[in-house]
């Protein structure tokens, strides 16, 4: 995750090289001891076949040990168990990207769900990943819950269970309800104002006990030298949580949405909770570079906190903040072109949109996405372009948006 180098300093203290120096010359010790053992043994006596081996082996393994060592004192490794070659990635959402479907008592079923998200990461490869959310279903019985998560932890998921109240106050109403029209300028929901005291009051509480229960999950599966990906409005105030687990465990959180200015956010009565619970991060990324600086001047107009061109700072503590926008893992779709299916399917598309040209639309199924205006804006051009009738076509692909909402 970008941000890693921002994160410790690479330069040895002298102790940790004493102590690297004290394991290598210990180590030396017993192989010597070890050498002169097997010498006497065999004192007199011609060396067999295995003998030569095992020496041979042993000559191996010992040149492995001393580069390893040096390896660590010249790049900073204060432990010298062996770690996995590449680091481990815990990748926080919401939602996992597998949906499951109960099939009976202990069993399930699991598809990989469409998303920006899980499309991302695709293309990241430095990783080990490990995905940690809710998998969509309420799942009150503890057979069930050991079942899906024995059916999960195949797909390298670990889910977080969420009873139907949680869901309700937390993800359909503080996350989807508020939160979301927010980020999206359509402002907060015009109720009677002491009713949506009160409902904004239960549903932040809500929604921070979900998130406790998001670290709760992720600090049963840290370990140390791990990255914690947080990931989207849902869980601004993992960070935080993760932080006051372990103030040493790498943090970063991303907005898939867009951040509001300082004066939208403003109007949140949560407003300075979320702000300080995101800034626990270590880094702190969204899609461009305006969500960004709307973020950083919430951070200095309503926590009085200093910015700078590399984040926000508070009393020497500095969480960077940057855009990094989304991708492709490019190289897979090159490839999914040479499939025979999928050719096949293109010979079909040809066939069928022969002569004319083609207007591609990919939207989530959202209210906020303009989809019925753009349909009446291919309607009012046809009209006003009759030349172009039946020498165009629209085709608009609308993947299903977030679950109990209106489309």
């Amino acid at each position: 995750m970008p941000g890693n180098q921002y994160n410790g300093n690479s330069t040895l203290s002298s102790d940790r090289v004493g102590r690297l120096l004290k394991i290598r010359e210990r180590r030396r010790s017993i192989r010597s001891a070890y050498s002169n053992d097997v010498t006497d043994n065999h004192r007199g006596t011609e060396p067999c076949e295995n003998d030569l081996r095992t020496r041979e082996g042993d000559s191996i393994n010992n040149s492995i040990i001393e580069q390893y060592l040096e390896g660590a004192i010249a790049e900073g490794y204060e432990k010298l168990d062996v770690r996995p070659l590449r680091q481990r990635l815990l990748v926080v959402a919401n939602r996992l990207p597998v949906s499951a479907v109960r099939r009976g008592e202990d069993s399930w079923s699991l598809e990989i769900s469409a998303g920006g998200l899980v499309t991302a990461l695709l293309g990241v490869k430095e990783f080990e990943a490990r995905w940690i959310g809710w998998a969509g279903v309420n799942v009150p019985d503890e057979i069930g819950q050991k079942a899906l998560t024995k059916a999960l932890a195949e797909k390298r998921c670990i889910p977080v269970f969420l009873d139907e109240e949680i869901v309700h106050q937390y993800y359909n109403g503080y996350c989807n309800n508020i939160l979301w029209p927010l980020f999206h300028y359509l402002g907060l929901p015009q109720e009677d104002r002491l009713a949506t005291t009160r409902s904004f009051q239960s549903q932040f509480a809500a929604y921070k006990k979900a998130n406790q229960m998001f670290a709760d999950v992720v600090n049963q599966h840290y370990e140390e030298g791990d990255v914690v990906w947080c990931h989207d409005y849902h869980l601004m105030y993992l960070p935080k949580c993760l932080k006051e687990y372990n103030n040493n465990m790498k943090v970063g959180w991303f907005l898939h949405t867009p951040f509001p200015s300082s004066e939208i956010h403003r109007t949140l009565p949560s407003r300075s909770d979320l702000l300080r619970s995101v800034l626990a991060a270590d880094l702190v990324g969204f899609h461009t570079y305006d969500y960004a600086r709307h973020f950083v001047s919430a951070c200095t107009r309503i926590l009085g906190l200093e910015g700078t061109p590399e984040g926000v700072e508070d009393q020497g503590r500095l969480t960077r903040v940057a855009a990094f926008p989304i991708g492709i893992d490019s190289d897979r779709f090159i490839r999914a072109l040479e499939l025979p299916q999928v050719q096949e399917h293109i010979k079909e598309l040809k066939e069928r949109f022969a002569g004319r040209k083609v207007m591609l639309g990919v939207d989530r199924l959202d209210m906020i996405k303009g989809i019925p205006q753009k349909i009446l804006a291919f309607e009012k051009f046809l009209e006003e372009n009759s030349i172009w009738r039946d020498k165009v076509v629209l085709l608009q692909i609308a993947v299903p948006t977030r679950t109990d909402v209106p489309e």
